[in-house]
């Protein structure tokens, strides 16, 4: 299989990742005192909207629990599969987490509207992963999860 496969950039791959979307980590994921924030505010849409949100916070040392839901420090330590992983980081800072999302081993990891690093994508396709770039997950659910 072609590592170009697993690059998601159809509407209709986009429609398929968001409608089997259950159980979504926010990497990056801010605290309810930046509640203005898309890397708050995009998580609390999902979670209103019934995805199981797991808070993987990059920064917050001293947060135990975000949005009600106790937090991991690193991907690999979130316990069960993942559908998606969210990531609400800096193009530049990705490349660090890159080995803990292929540990894990999500079904897809989805970079956040504006974010993308095509070395990261590349590295995360080629391991079987599917993956997102810059695209907003809270509009994308709206668009196709909320429909039919």
């Amino acid at each position: 299989m072609n590592f170009r496969d697993n690059l998601i950039e159809d509407e209709a791959g986009i429609k398929r990742v968001v409608k089997s979307a259950r159980r979504v980590a926010v990497l990056g994921i801010k605290t309810e005192a930046q509640s203005e924030q898309p890397a708050f505010f995009v998580p609390e849409y999902l979670a209103q909207a019934g995805v199981e949100v797991v808070p993987v916070p990059i920064y917050y040392p001293d947060v135990t629990h975000i949005l009600g839901k106790p937090v991991f420090r690193r991907l690999v330590d979130v316990p069960g599969a993942l559908d998606v992983v969210d990531v609400f980081l800096r193009p530049q800072v990705i490349e660090q987490y890159v080995e803990d999302m292929i540990a894990k081993k999500p079904k897809v990891v989805w970079f956040q509207s504006g974010i993308r690093n095509d070395a990261a994508a590349e590295k995360l396709a080629r391991a079987g992963i599917q993956v997102v770039q810059s695209r907003c997950l809270k509009i994308d659910y709206a668009r196709y999860a909320m429909v039919e």
